[in-house]
């Protein structure tokens, strides 16, 4: 019976304490402008192909670089397997000395892009299990997921070392928070799909806050402009000349 009486006085208290601390409404007839703050804890679900490379010890004392590959809208869905067709995680299929270990999830549906809080939950889990480098975590994406790659990077500037989007664009609005985050884009000046007036725009807007943000236009080709950036070793060594903890600058006011 007492323990019944203190878990009853305990849970009042706590009811309590939550009431004093919530914001005050306007209760008063007519319409009032109002707000709340909760917090709550959502459970996220991350399908995406993992590959480690030769040699990876996951109890020594190396620290590995990440990089995380964003696919397009057609390798969209269920089935791993399809975000194997094109960039990285084609290439780590028959290269197995490739320098990174290679994070690629899976959106489950085109329309709704990449989900910054799934992908946020992916980089803490890789992180807290794997040896990872957190001043050598790289983002790169073809398409729609070169689009979420400057969208992600935007939002959570402080992850990443160095971002290469492929074949993408992104609101401009975004543009100054990569000040801090070396960007190297590639565009086929011949795309379609997503024109390059919006990847020069975007890089254009970056220079202009601050940072260092540079496009690579490939003059004879269409969407497709992964192969060739991809297929260059140049992008990946140049992934491994940035850490985050050297991109952090000084601020004009």
């Amino acid at each position: 019976m007492r323990m019944r009486i203190a878990a009853a006085v305990v849970a009042m208290a706590t009811l309590v304490a939550a009431c004093a601390m919530r914001d005050p409404w306007v209760l008063a007839t007519g319409q009032h402008p109002q707000e709340f703050h909760r917090t709550i804890t959502e459970r996220v679900d991350v399908k995406f192909l993992l590959f480690l490379p030769a040699g990876f010890d996951p109890h020594g004392a190396t620290k590995y670089p990440l990089l995380i590959f964003l696919h397009g809208s057609g390798e969209s869905g269920d089935d791993l397997n399809s975000v194997k067709v094109q960039g990285p995680p084609k290439i780590v299929e028959s290269t197995r000395d490739f320098p990174f270990i290679v994070a690629s999830p899976q959106s489950t549906a085109a329309y709704l892009g990449f989900s910054p809080a799934k992908l946020n939950a992916m980089l803490d889990e890789l992180i807290a299990r794997l040896p990872v480098d957190p001043d050598r975590v790289y983002l790169t994406g073809l398409s729609m997921g070169g689009r979420w790659s400057y969208g992600w990077a935007s939002l959570n500037p402080e992850r990443f070392a160095a971002i290469a989007p492929v074949s993408g664009d992104w609101d401009l609005d975004g543009a100054c928070r990569l000040r801090d985050v070396p960007v190297w884009a590639f565009h086929g000046a011949k795309d379609t799909a997503v024109p390059l007036a919006g990847d020069l725009a975007m890089i254009e807007a970056i220079k202009e806050c601050h940072g260092d943000a540079r496009i690579s236009v490939l003059p004879d080709l269409g969407h497709n402009a992964w192969d060739t950036a991809y297929g260059d070793p140049a992008l990946y060594a140049w992934f491994l000349a940035h850490r985050r903890s050297t991109n952090l600058k000084p601020h004009e006011p």
